[in-house]
């Protein structure tokens, strides 16, 4: 057994220092804050460079030139192609349908039969009124016949009176006799005309089976086909057609566009307008202003303007929806349609202190740019100094944007 000297020993030799290692976790602790501290600022400085190094997306549009001669515009609008004449073409009257001549987008001539209905019921009539006609003629010869011999009668009866062999009252009666024969004769005769007359109404309504187009044009639908009813009212629910067709005279063909009353003193009749029609959007068609409808609609406050083709052509159809450029007709700006003009859209320039700037891109840097800016043209501005066409220009100008930084274009079209 030990001692209690060794037992003394041995209990201070497991005895722990506390001095000592408070001092040496306090180093590393330091030294793992500074490394943190250092990694933290290397990481926001990598981002910060990433961040900045990173092209900023935009919108661009092309900055396009108004050729030189061409009138600047003032409002733009859009509104359909619509046939002047236009018509449903139905019978005068009701029957069925036994034939029909006529077939969608085919064309047709004034006159041409386009349908026949049945007309056996106008037939039988019209030879029911010639039959009366012809014994209203046969009844005229009789009542002639019995006039004349009242003639003679009464001859007679007026040399017998002078010479005193026939009475007073004989010869009132053979006047009489002759009086009402003349009255059948005029009566006949009357009644022949209005057999003659009535012979015509049934060949009317004998015509009136044949249905004929009442213009030149083209069809562009076919609605009743042999068999079914028509009719020119409305009659017999659905089962009753009220049109053989639809008839389109091409040379009738307008524009009609809504304008917003706001802006109907920017169009005048006569004023020249740009058409493109949405199916072929690279086709400008002259046009010019017809009249403005002389009234304004509440609901949608705007005015009717009809504008009509410098020059028809057959790709122009009905319902083609269309844009139009009404063109600006102030004699002031002659000397500016004269000469080329760039334009941009409107919300790619920026006024400060009183300088037109652009923000210009290319080969993905941006460009601040001031440019001298000239009049409206519908929703774009020219630009007469400081711009090509062709060159690219962010849209909307962008505030936060400076010369020098590196863009991706997101949309090179506007």
């Amino acid at each position: 057994m030990g001692t209690v000297d060794d037992l003394k020993q041995d209990l201070a030799a497991l005895r722990i220092d506390r001095g000592q290692d408070r001092g040496g976790g306090s180093g590393r602790f330091g030294k793992w804050l500074v490394l943190v501290v250092l990694l933290a600022g290397a990481g926001a400085g990598a981002w910060l460079w990433f961040m900045r190094a990173r092209p900023v997306v935009v919108a661009v549009a092309t900055a396009s030139e108004r050729p030189a001669g061409t009138q600047a515009a003032v409002l733009n609008a859009s509104g359909y192609v619509v046939a002047r004449r236009r018509a449903t073409v139905s019978a005068k009257i009701t029957g069925k349908v036994i034939e029909v001549n006529v077939e969608e987008g085919k064309a047709v001539t004034e006159g041409q039969v386009l349908a026949r209905l049945d007309d056996s019921t106008a037939r039988a009539a019209l030879g029911l009124a010639e039959a009366q006609a012809e014994a209203a003629r046969r009844s005229v010869s009789e009542n002639e016949v019995r006039f004349a011999q009242s003639n003679v009668l009464l001859s007679r009866l007026q040399q017998l009176h002078q010479l005193g062999l026939a009475t007073k009252a004989d010869l009132d009666q053979g006047q009489a006799d002759a009086d009402s024969n003349s009255a059948r004769v005029i009566l006949s005769r009357q009644q022949i005309l209005v057999a003659e007359r009535q012979i015509e109404v049934q060949k009317a309504d004998l015509d009136s089976t044949i249905v004929r187009a009442p213009f030149s044009g083209v069809a562009i639908s076919k609605d009743a086909q042999p068999g079914e009813m028509i009719s020119p009212i409305s009659a017999g629910g659905g089962f009753t057609r009220t049109g053989i067709c639809t008839i389109v005279d091409m040379r009738s063909l307008e524009i009609e566009v809504d304008v917003n009353e706001a802006y109907i003193n920017r169009v005048s009749s006569g004023q020249n307008v740009t058409a493109i029609l949405d199916a072929y959007p690279d086709w400008r068609i002259p046009a010019h202003v017809i009249t403005m409808v002389p009234t304004a609609d509440r609901q949608k406050a705007t005015v009717l303007v009809r504008i009509a083709f410098k020059q028809l052509d057959p790709r122009l159809l009905p319902d083609m929806g269309v844009k139009v450029t009404f063109l600006r007709e102030d004699r002031d700006v002659d000397a500016e349609a004269g000469r080329p003009a760039v334009l941009v859209p409107k919300d790619a320039i920026k006024t400060d202190d009183g300088r037109s700037l652009l923000m210009v891109v290319h080969d993905g840097v941006t460009e601040r740019r001031a440019v001298e800016r000239g009049s409206a043209d519908g929703d774009r501005l020219e630009v007469l100094a400081g711009l090509r066409a062709g060159e690219q220009v962010v849209v909307p100008f962008p505030a936060a944007l400076s010369s020098g930084e590196k863009v991706v274009v997101k949309d090179e079209s506007r």
